[in-house]
């Protein structure tokens, strides 16, 4: 792909403007910061396409029109931040039984509670456990940039596409206030499918299509959950994401991703200096999640570092995919506190003495 056009943004008005990019012409939203600059971007670009914005009147109504437009094969796309996200659940386990394709975005705050507009990490669990009811996931990508941002929201909606399924970006209030260059392809690689199980009107020309989620017999709701379970199974296989940076012979090695793994590269830095050789390992893809990095360099360093903006939410697969090969530590922040460069090589020592 040719990059073409350089702009200077922020990460949220990336993510939108990769949205328009890729294809999206629904927009549905309620306003919360830190991600109101996507609504206010998707305001203004989807009259520019001929698409439709809509500032529904919640988050309840704005992921129940998500489903609708998704029903008739449309990419659209809503966004919010984390209290939001969570309003958003019971839609998004609809969406999941329903088998659609939709995009979510969450730019993370602090929480738990209505918190703070401050960076957070602490959706893990709800983003990549499934929030809502039921046996389901969702496809969760953690961009690392600016940059990153945008190419990943053009994967997300080619992704949910493919396999019918959500597919979330989950950045933070930092990725989306922060402005970096953004270099843009000449065309995007869009990938829709024909969507002949859409509900678009007959025509007298086909059967009804039905788009539900619910199956009174267990025996075929019990066949529709074991082929969601294969769909899964495939994009674990085929969709993973991972950056590995320097974890060849290193003392120990730290699971980061979002902002905590960019500061983790200046930690990576500063350790190599006093003769310790640090590794990250930074999941782009939240799930699945990349288990197989993790098992090939378990036996590699001392230990392994989970750091996190929460109380400890993704060392808990860090800790699955070790496997007990490995002692595997955490250190977190919260309330929207970031750790220091300092404070994280100080608990790097702290392990390795």
């Amino acid at each position: 792909m040719i990059m073409s056009e350089k702009m200077l943004m922020k990460g949220n008005e990336a993510i939108a403007e990769a949205a328009v990019r890729a294809g999206c012409k629904f927009y549905f939203g309620y306003p919360i910061t830190p991600q109101s600059e996507i609504s206010h971007y998707m305001a203004r670009r989807m009259t520019e396409v001929n698409g439709t914005f809509i500032q529904a009147e919640s988050e309840v109504a704005a992921i129940n029109m998500v489903y609708g437009a998704a029903s008739a094969g449309a990419r659209v796309l809503t966004t919010s931040s984390s209290p939001g996200i969570s309003l958003k659940q019971e839609g998004l386990s609809y969406i999941a039984g329903a088998e659609l394709p939709a995009v979510i975005v969450n730019i993370v705050r602090c929480g738990p509670g209505l918190g703070g507009i401050m960076p957070g990490q602490g959706d893990y669990f709800q983003a990549v456990k499934g929030g809502g009811h039921g046996d389901y996931k969702m496809v969760v990508l953690a961009p690392g940039s600016v940059q990153e941002a945008y190419e990943l929201t053009v994967d997300a909606f080619n992704i949910a596409d493919r396999y019918r399924v959500a597919s979330m970006i989950m950045g933070d209030g930092t990725l989306g206030q922060m402005m970096e260059v953004v270099e843009f392809r000449e065309e995007e690689d869009v990938q829709i499918p024909e969507k002949l199980w859409a509900a678009t009107g007959t025509k007298m020309q086909r059967d009804h299509n039905v788009i539900t989620s619910i199956y009174i017999d267990p025996v075929t709701f019990e066949k529709i959950n074991l082929g969601l379970q294969s769909k899964y199974n495939q994009i674990k296989e085929n969709e993973t994401k991972v950056e590995i940076y320097n974890c060849d012979g290193a003392d120990i090695i730290v699971a980061a991703y979002g902002t905590v793994a960019r500061i983790v590269k200046n930690v990576i830095k500063m350790a190599d200096k006093q003769g310790i050789k640090v590794g990250l390992i930074r999941p782009i893809t939240l799930w699945p999640f990349p288990e197989k990095a993790f098992e090939k360099y378990a036996d590699v360093p001392k230990a392994f570092l989970s750091v996190e903006l929460s109380a400890g939410q993704m060392v808990e697969d860090v800790k699955l995919s070790v496997n007990g090969r490995n002692k595997v530590h955490f250190y977190g922040r919260m309330g929207g506190m970031i750790p220091t460069q300092q404070e994280i090589l100080d608990k790097i020592k702290e392990i390795l003495i």
